[in-house]
Formats: C-alpha cells, sequence, structure tokens
C-alpha cells in the first residue's frame, strides 16, 4: 500500500508530461502545416512581395526604397494625372534631408518651385523673421486603377480588388499591402507676380484666423494664399461670399507689401479651392498583412506644412525596419515590426502633430482675455532672442524631432505669456486670466500626451533609436 500512492503520482506526472508533449509537437506541426501552405499560395499568387495603393509623394517614395531592396512591388494608382493641388506642395527640411536619405533627392531639382528659407511673421503692423537652421526599376509594375477592397483570409490582408483603367476587376495577391491616402486644401493662386522675400514664407496673424502666403513656380511667377475660415461659418464660393469676406474682412489685415498680390487673385476671379483641416494621430492598424500610411495614418493642421516630411520619416524607418526581413508571408513578424515601428516613429510625428495642433490654437484670434494674451505672447516670444528662433525653426523643419524640446518650447512660450499678463502688477483679474492660460497650455499638451502615450512620446530610448535609425544613417 505505501508503493502505490508513489506509483499513482508517478504514473499521473508521466501521462500530463505526454499529454503535453503531445499537444506541443501537434501545435508544432500545425504552425509547420500553416507556413507550408502560405508558401505554396506565396509562389501560386506572388506577382509582387508589395502591392502599394496610391502612387503620391509617399507611395513613390516607398515603392522606390523597397525596389532599391530587390522587393516585387506592385502599385495601384487611381489617376496619373498631374495633381492639382494647392497645399501640401511646401517641404520643410527635414523634409528634403529625408529625401535625400531614401536617394531621391535629385527629386527636387528642375520642378520650378520656390525653395524656402525661413518664416515671416505678421501681427498688427508688426513683423518677427525666422531662419531655418542651416524611378524606373525592373522589379516595379506601376498600374493605374481604383482599389475597391481588401482581400482578408483568417484574418490576414492577402491583396487588394480593383478596377482597371478600362474598367475590368482584378485582384492583385501579395504578403503585404500599404495604403496612402491623399488630403486637400483652400485658398486660391494669385498669378503674373512675386513675393519681395518669395523663400520666406509669409503667416499673417490675421483676425479671426492666419492667412498664409508662399511662393509657387518660378517661371510661371505664382503666390500660393490661403486664408484659414472657421467650420462654422464658411462662406459659399459658387456666389461670390468667398471673395467678398476675403475682400471686406482679411484684405485690410495684409501687411501693405503682400496686399496688392493677395488681391490680385481675388479680382483675376482665380479658381478657389477648399482644403479640410483635420487632425488625428496615429493608429496602428490591427490588420495583419496591411499597412496604412499618409493621411489615413496621421494628420495634423497644415499651416506648420510638416506632412510629406512626416511621411517620409514614416517611409525612412519602415524601410529599415522591413529591409532584413527576408520573407513578408509570416504575418506575426511583420506584426512585430510594426508594433515597433509605431514607437519609433514617436518622436517625429508626435513632436509635429503637437507643433501644428498649438501653432493653429495660438494663431486663432479671441475675445477671450487669457486666449489673447496667449496669442500676443507667441508672436513676442518669435520675436525674441536668436536661440529662440533657432529651437522653433529646428523644430518646424523636422531637424530636431524631439517631444521633450517642444514641451519645454511650449512652456517658456507660456510662462512669458504669463508674465506679460501679469505686468505691470497683478491684479486679482489678471491672476485669473494668468491661470486660465496655464490651463491653455495644458490643453493644448494634455491631449497629445494622451492619445500619442506618454511613455512612447517622452522616452529617451525611442528618441534615441530613431536618430539612430533616421538623423545618423547612412545615405542609401
Amino acid at each position: 500500500m505505501d508503493l502505490a500512492l508513489p506509483d499513482l503520482w508517478f504514473w499521473t506526472v508521466l501521462v500530463f508530461v505526454l499529454t503535453l508533449t503531445w499537444f506541443h509537437v501537434a501545435n508544432r506541426s500545425k504552425k509547420r502545416t500553416k507556413l507550408a501552405d502560405t508558401t505554396v499560395e506565396e509562389r501560386r499568387d506572388g506577382d509582387a512581395d508589395v502591392i502599394i495603393v496610391g502612387a503620391g509623394v509617399g507611395g513613390s517614395a516607398l515603392v522606390y526604397a523597397l525596389a532599391k531592396d530587390g522587393r516585387r512591388v506592385h502599385v495601384i494608382e487611381r489617376d496619373m494625372r498631374e495633381p492639382e493641388r494647392l497645399m501640401g506642395e511646401l517641404m520643410q527640411p527635414g523634409g528634403r534631408f529625408m529625401l535625400a536619405k531614401l536617394g531621391l533627392e535629385d527629386c527636387l531639382e528642375g520642378i520650378d518651385e520656390q525653395k524656402a528659407t525661413g518664416l515671416a511673421l505678421y501681427k498688427d503692423g508688426k513683423e518677427a523673421f525666422l531662419l531655418f537652421p542651416a524611378s524606373s526599376l525592373s522589379n516595379v509594375r506601376l498600374e493605374e486603377g481604383t482599389v475597391n477592397s481588401l482581400i482578408e483570409e483568417k484574418g490576414v490582408i492577402k491583396g487588394v480588388t480593383y478596377k482597371t483603367r478600362v474598367g475590368q476587376e482584378t485582384t492583385a495577391f501579395a504578403p503585404l499591402t500599404v495604403a496612402e491616402i491623399l488630403s486637400y486644401g483652400v485658398g486660391y493662386i494669385s498669378k503674373n507676380c512675386r513675393l519681395e522675400e518669395p523663400e520666406t514664407v509669409h503667416l499673417i496673424m490675421s483676425k479671426p484666423t492666419f492667412t498664409m502666403m508662399n511662393g509657387g513656380s518660378i517661371k510661371l511667377a505664382e503666390v500660393r494664399c490661403v486664408s484659414e475660415v472657421s467650420p462654422d461659418n464658411v462662406p459659399s464660393i459658387s456666389n461670390g461670399d468667398m471673395a467678398t469676406y476675403f475682400k471686406k474682412i482679411i484684405a485690410a489685415q495684409i501687411p501693405p507689401k503682400l496686399r496688392e498680390i493677395y488681391m490680385k487673385g481675388i479680382n483675376d476671379g482665380a479658381k478657389m479651392k477648399v482644403v479640410a483641416t483635420k487632425n488625428m494621430w496615429a493608429m496602428l492598424s490591427k490588420k495583419k498583412g496591411v499597412i496604412v500610411l499618409g493621411d489615413a495614418f496621421n494628420m495634423r493642421h497644415p499651416v506648420i506644412a510638416s506632412g510629406m516630411m512626416v511621411l517620409l520619416s514614416d517611409i525612412l524607418i519602415l524601410r529599415s525596419l522591413l529591409k532584413p526581413l527576408s520573407n513578408l508571408s509570416d504575418a506575426n513578424k511583420v506584426s512585430e515590426i510594426l508594433e515597433y515601428f509605431y514607437n519609433i516613429l514617436k518622436p517625429m510625428s508626435a513632436t509635429v502633430n503637437t507643433l501644428g495642433s498649438a501653432f493653429s490654437q495660438m494663431l486663432v484670434a479671441s475675445t477671450d482675455e487669457a486666449k489673447e494674451a496667449l496669442r500676443q505672447g507667441f508672436f513676442d516670444y518669435l520675436c525674441g532672442s536668436g536661440l529662440r528662433k533657432s529651437e522653433v525653426m529646428a523644430l518646424l523643419g523636422g531637424m530636431n524631432p524631439q517631444p521633450l524640446s517642444l514641451i519645454r518650447q511650449l512652456f517658456a512660450m507660456t510662462l512669458s505669456s504669463v508674465g506679460q499678463l501679469l505686468s505691470p502688477f497683478p491684479f486679482p483679474l489678471r491672476i485669473w486670466h494668468s491661470v486660465k492660460l496655464l490651463g491653455l497650455a495644458l490643453k493644448m499638451l494634455g491631449p497629445h500626451l494622451k492619445a500619442e502615450g506618454v511613455w512612447q512620446m517622452l522616452s529617451p530610448a525611442n528618441a534615441a533609436a530613431y536618430r539612430k535609425k533616421i538623423m545618423a544613417a547612412n545615405t542609401s
């Protein structure tokens, strides 16, 4: 009887171990079978390693980068014609840097566009000037067509269904699919005229919202003019209300040296375009086998003109992470890479997203004394010392993508505004407005910390990894 209990325990443990071993072997067998099936499917359908939906700035740059790495790429673009755009064509210095890293710097040569070297800020007759511190590959198939839907099997995106240029419904398969969606803008172009400082972007703090003017085509002598309009009251373009609004409300606030150019487009009946200014934080797609980039992935207010720069930064990171991966059919491995991609992009995207939000809010006029004090403080801060200007412009130009540096600048700007609000004597009402002003500053920052992730946004590890992979990387 004394031996019966030990024997029972022995056989129980043995049965448990054998059962566990059987389950382990069975699961491994299933995984091998699944991988083999995937390999067979890839060979059957494998016209491409990657399908890219959209041949805009981001799509085209990613096509080139992946093709240079030896990937077979199938590009499907809805419309091959040159787009008519008003906004989204200004590239910050950081964007030029990203193009150089991708080996695409020659794309900026001979395009007849005005180079931008700085920013001119205007408010109530005063002005401040800020300067920035200093494809044809054989494995790419480019096709004009409209993608209708994604093909999904067992939770993994395997390809797309699309309509060709001649209207034929067809499918394309690849282990990885990338989608890029474009956004649009508001304003008009004044033709046959030139700015006195053509290399400067002119930002006017008009009321109720800002106006921006910058040079366009050099040969055609064009100037792009954009005045933001409140979403609560958008005048009609078709019946002339928008032109009347610009003439009666905005034109008088444009500096005299720019006013004639601003009015020329309106008086010439220039075509006006409407652009939706949207904000959307970067969200990782939960679907395996697909990567979403561009405005479908991350948007910020266009006042800082950083969309192309952030997109090219994302492409550089993605390219470097995918390069060592020989088999893109491994959906789990690709998903792991995408999770890391989502974290490492934060130094650039979170800095630019927060900066765009802060800029757009500080530029809007208000009857609230605290808001107006912050607006005035923003202008005065940028009129200050050279160090302030260079640090802000380095952030704006994408040359110093560090959220902590941005937060320091925002707090310095806020405290400077509070100091002006309390002078010459801190009366109780001024103290109250100062408290409101501090609250406004926190409201600008808080939603971004929450949405972007406090650790992902402020992590020194992410900042160091970004600098190592992007800012200090060798040109491809």
